[in-house]
């Protein structure tokens, strides 16, 4: 139990795919201008990288490490990250078609978003049994989740304060998303 409260932490806050890691930038920056987007885009990314990191962890520790056929590792999880992804767009279509409007582009995007692959490929790296990689997909889901939805509050604020002519726009979200990597490497004497 010890060793998976680590793992959540670690990932969530420590190891912040987002602020620490720099996975994922492209939703982050861009689903981020209201709270309401950045928190479906959290929802649909902690659906995704947890099953991905369940099937993931399933599929290599029981058919490609026994077959001895790791290195189909990358073209394997890439499919099954492009079929959950698919699975959400048409729920999200169906179910919360609002929500599938305002995410846009973005949401076909996870199939291509490294964070989704790169927690995949990092459970393989650490050796994770199934029950690990699973929790740390699902810490690294939820710190993503933090991070963008944090982003999303400064940025609704930032667009009522007077900013100079030259950082209006991307420039300050840019310098905000510095200040928000810093405040989070404060979290790194936790572990």
């Amino acid at each position: 139990m010890k060793e998976l409260l680590i793992i959540i932490i670690g990932s969530a806050l420590v190891n912040n795919v987002v602020l620490s890691q720099f996975l994922g930038l492209c939703p982050f920056l861009g689903v981020s201008k209201n709270i309401k987007t950045a928190g479906g885009m959290g929802g649909a990314v902690i659906f995704v990288i947890t099953l991905a990191s369940f099937v993931t962890s399933l599929i290599y520790n029981f058919i490609l490490v026994p077959l001895n056929v790791t290195y189909l590792q990358t073209i394997v999880f890439i499919l099954i990250i492009a079929a959950l992804v698919q699975f959400v767009e048409m729920f999200l279509k169906k179910s919360v078609p609002s929500l599938y409007r305002a995410l846009g582009v973005y949401l076909p995007l996870i199939t291509t978003n490294c964070a989704v692959l790169g927690v995949a490929v990092l459970n393989v790296q650490k050796e994770y049994n199934v029950l690990q990689g699973t929790v740390n997909g699902l810490a690294t889901a939820i710190g993503f989740t933090i991070a963008i939805v944090l982003m999303a509050g400064i940025r609704e604020k930032i667009e009522f304060n007077d900013i100079p002519k030259a950082f209006q726009g991307f420039p300050i979200v840019l310098i905000t998303s510095g200040l928000m990597a810093i405040a989070f490497f404060g979290f790194s004497g936790i572990i």
